[in-house]
């Protein structure tokens, strides 16, 4: 079942798959896909869900014309829209895995960050754009990811916005798993099966549990979602953006300071 924000959510058994569908822009979300991906977490009753992406890319995060043209009320609810849905997939009961078929950069990453397990493709590639773009991630690539990856490593990825390949990322422990692009669905539905093998009711339990080092985040969240909003049409959002989309090197006018 399709819907006009982009998403495809596809039922197989007890297994729910929301497929991002967006190429044009790399599976780049807007605040409408956002909410029609909360709304679709949110009324879920499947025994495990699945988020991934089509045409050869996970999500690039947040579309980066938001950031070139910003209207302040669209990207303070593309910025919010995001954790919405981060938070409505952690507190799901049941699991989400990202099925990570190509690049997961920038809030793409965090998406992977904020779901329970990842398996990658090896044609996957992770990292964030924040300080490149004239950004930051601070809805995990900053503070969550740290716990997958260590502080030293998590502060390369978010300062330095590197480019990283799908085993790389298993090495570092940021996914679960890595198989051959072909294999990456049916992968995904055995971890799926697995998991339904399991008692449902203790499952949330572990879940909820879990959540433990996200629920010490949530004020690291909303006050890097706070400075944020603050920067909303800095110069130094306006040039990474531009800088970004020309496919040029950015010139941040906060370097000539």
């Amino acid at each position: 079942m399709g819907t006009g924000s982009g998403l495809r959510i596809e039922e197989r058994g007890d297994v729910t798959w929301l497929r991002i569908e967006r190429p044009e822009v790399r599976n780049a979300f807007d605040p409408p896909l956002l909410a029609e991906m909360t709304s679709a977490v949110r009324r879920s009753r499947a025994g495990v869900l699945v988020v991934t992406g089509s045409d050869g890319a996970f999500c690039a995060g947040g579309h980066l014309g938001e950031l070139a043209e910003p209207e302040p009320e669209r990207l303070r609810e593309l910025f919010e829209g995001a954790l919405r849905l981060f938070t409505e997939i952690r507190n799901h009961p049941s699991p989400v895995i990202a099925a990570v078929n190509g690049p997961a950069v920038g809030g793409g990453n965090e998406l992977v960050v904020a779901c329970d397990l990842a398996i990658a493709a090896e044609s996957a590639v992770f990292g964030q754009t924040g300080p490149r773009v004239g950004s930051a991630p601070v809805l995990g690539g900053t503070n969550l990811l740290a716990l997958s990856i260590g502080e030293k490593r998590a502060k390369e990825v978010s300062f330095l916005c590197r480019r990283y390949t799908a085993r790389q990322a298993l090495e570092m422990g940021w996914i679960n798993a890595v198989v051959p692009d072909e294999e990456l669905e049916a992968e995904v539905m055995r971890w799926a099966q697995e998991l339904l093998g399991t008692s449902r009711r203790y499952l949330e339990i572990a879940k909820v549990s879990s959540n433990a080092w996200w629920n010490l985040c949530q004020e690291s969240f909303r006050s890097g979602l706070g400075m944020l909003v603050q920067a909303i049409g800095s110069e130094d959002m306006l040039e990474g953006a531009r800088a970004f989309r020309e496919k040029r090197p950015p010139r941040f006018p906060s370097r000539d300071r």
